[in-house]
């Protein structure tokens, strides 16, 4: 008896299953807190496929192009993860660093970042933000990572942000600025070397020495 041969329309089934089965699953965007949708789409995932996630609720489209899952859009911290999504080198200073620290009562209605003097300026649609550029030396210093739903957030420490309030006290005010460094002192967020170690980088000791006398006295 002569052997059974697979038909030439078997042989397709079967080449295009093991084709199918090689191919990588696509992407979901809620095994992820942020996502990027050119990311998901060259994962795998299909724009309508995408839009129809956010229709059904298991993902936040949160801004053009970036996705949150369920637990990243009810992070206190949501703003933040949006904008980190979108410039990834930008550092969150002045009031977003206050409100981070819990050194102000004030709930920004913008997100404020820091980024170089010659950074392009990022076209974000939401959240609004505000930028300030700043030099090399006071850009890199006093940066923290920290991490929100597995996202690594950027942000100026106590110290650096409370110098940095005094050396734009033009545009956050100076009673904002005081407060953040008696809120931090009392809780014993820094030092006052700290504190003197940042005030010379943002050029600010003579503004700010009366204020550490204070402290001190």
């Amino acid at each position: 008896m002569e052997p059974m041969r697979d038909k030439p329309s078997d042989t397709r089934d079967n080449l295009q299953r093991i084709g199918n089965m090689a191919k990588p699953k696509p992407r979901h965007p809620t095994r992820d807190a942020v996502a990027r949708s050119r990311d998901l789409t060259r994962d795998g995932l299909s724009r309508e496929g995408l839009r129809r996630l956010a229709i059904s609720g298991e993902v936040e489209r949160a801004a053009r192009g970036v996705y949150l899952s369920p637990a990243a859009s009810r992070s206190p911290y949501r703003d933040l993860l949006v904008v980190t999504a979108r410039v990834p080198n930008a550092v969150f200073c002045l009031l977003s660093a206050l409100t981070f620290h819990r050194l102000t009562t004030e709930m920004p209605h913008e997100v404020w970042i820091a980024l170089g003097l010659k950074a392009r300026t990022p076209a974000i649609d939401r959240p609004p933000i505000r930028l300030v550029r700043l030099s090399e030396a006071p850009l890199t210093a006093g940066v923290e990572t920290h991490l929100e739903q597995g996202v690594p957030l950027r942000v100026f420490s106590a110290a650096k942000t409370v110098a940095d309030c005094f050396k734009f006290r033009g545009k956050v005010g100076t009673d904002v600025a005081v407060a953040a460094l008696r809120d931090g002192w009392r809780q014993k967020r820094f030092t006052i070397d700290e504190l003197w170690h940042f005030a010379h980088i943002c050029r600010v000791t003579a503004v700010m020495r009366p204020y550490l006398e204070v402290l001190v006295a």
